[in-house]
């Protein structure tokens, strides 16, 4: 199990002025966040890591997974390169290969995901890491045809040629389906028929799902929920669904319907309270739901609209972006500083 808590946060590092790795432990023994993502195998970041007990996830980036693909010594190579010199002293947990990559428009990245995951896990287990490093690849909800209500949910067609045969091998070595489920975009996408309250876990009228006769009063457990419905009617029902991104941003462009620090605190301050309660959903009750925040820090050199550089809880200087209850490396307004900071 890569995940052992419920609230995880994906540490992005796309900026030039967030703090050390090293300060980034002190911040997230502070914040008590034990489960981390990166988007690399950063050797910064393995080392500052070391020792600290932090659980991570690194990312075997899209543009390896072409060279990966072509045979395991390859996938030996990185992991030796990039994972082994690292253990045990950093708990490297899983490898996430690739991300967003079905559902895309890269058909070639698309053919070579499965090779690449089969590579990567081969040689894991040849270095009899297999049963301490789990392998799995994070998806968009671009893989869904539909996901409203939650028990409609399915794979789009498309997407299935390449997915089956990936869940099948997840399968057989016990990988989760890990999916990055936003509100927000949904939100900021047809602000005028979906309700704020019901995307910021505020209180609402709710959905009713008609054909499970259950009742929704959030769109962040009923995204969850669609992602068990899809993998349920693919022949994979006792499958796991993590939440490897969510989040919302505190700043966005004038047409960035919701992007603003109100609701990004009362979304992440929820979302906060409702993984730490440990609960399922609605159609998966006895599955405590896990997720990794998106993000750490506000990155400024990510290219895209403006919401893209202000997913962070922190700020860049190491100051909270706003208050749900964790404390900066820095004073903010609302905050006192750790004084520990080097």
């Amino acid at each position: 199990n890569a995940f052992s808590g419920t609230y995880g946060i994906n540490y992005g590092r796309i900026a030039d002025n967030i703090p050390s790795p090293e300060s980034v432990v002190t911040l997230l023994k502070a914040a008590k966040i034990k489960n981390i993502r990166i988007y690399d195998a950063d050797q910064a970041v393995l080392k500052a890591f070391s020792g600290s007990g932090i659980e991570i996830i690194v990312g075997l980036g899209n543009e390896n997974l072409k060279d990966i693909s072509v045979g395991e010594d390859r996938a030996m190579n990185w992991i030796k390169a990039n994972v082994d010199p690292y253990l045990p002293g950093t708990k490297i947990r899983g490898i996430a290969v690739g991300n967003e990559i079905l559902g895309g428009t890269d058909l070639e990245l698309s053919e070579v995901l499965l090779p690449a995951a089969k590579n990567v896990y081969s040689a894991l287990e040849r270095l009899g890491l297999a049963k301490l490093i789990e392998v799995s690849s994070p998806h968009s909800e671009a893989v869904f045809a539909n996901s409203f209500p939650p028990s409609a949910c399915v794979f789009r067609e498309d997407v299935s040629q390449f997915m089956k045969p990936l869940l099948q091998f997840f399968s057989q070595i016990g990988s989760p389906f890990y999916i990055n489920a936003y509100p927000f975009l949904a939100y900021k996408n047809d602000p005028e028929h979906i309700d704020l309250n019901y995307a910021t876990f505020k209180s609402n009228r709710g959905i009713h799902d008609a054909k499970t006769n259950l009742h929704y009063d959030n769109m962040f457990d009923a995204m969850v929920d669609a992602a068990y419905a899809a993998l349920e009617k693919a022949g994979f029902p006792k499958m796991d669904v993590i939440v490897s991104e969510t989040g919302w941003a505190s700043r966005g462009d004038e047409n960035e319907a919701g992007a603003n620090v109100k609701n990004a605190k009362i979304y992440n301050k929820n979302l906060r309270k409702r993984l730490l309660k440990k609960k399922g959903t609605p159609y998966r009750p006895k599955k405590p739901v896990k997720a990794y925040i998106f993000a750490l820090f506000n990155e400024n050199l990510k290219p895209g609209p403006t919401s893209e550089r202000n997913f962070g809880l922190f700020k860049a200087d190491g100051s909270i972006a706003y208050e749900i209850g964790f404390t900066g490396l820095v004073p903010s307004a609302a905050s006192p500083s750790l004084h520990s900071f080097k």
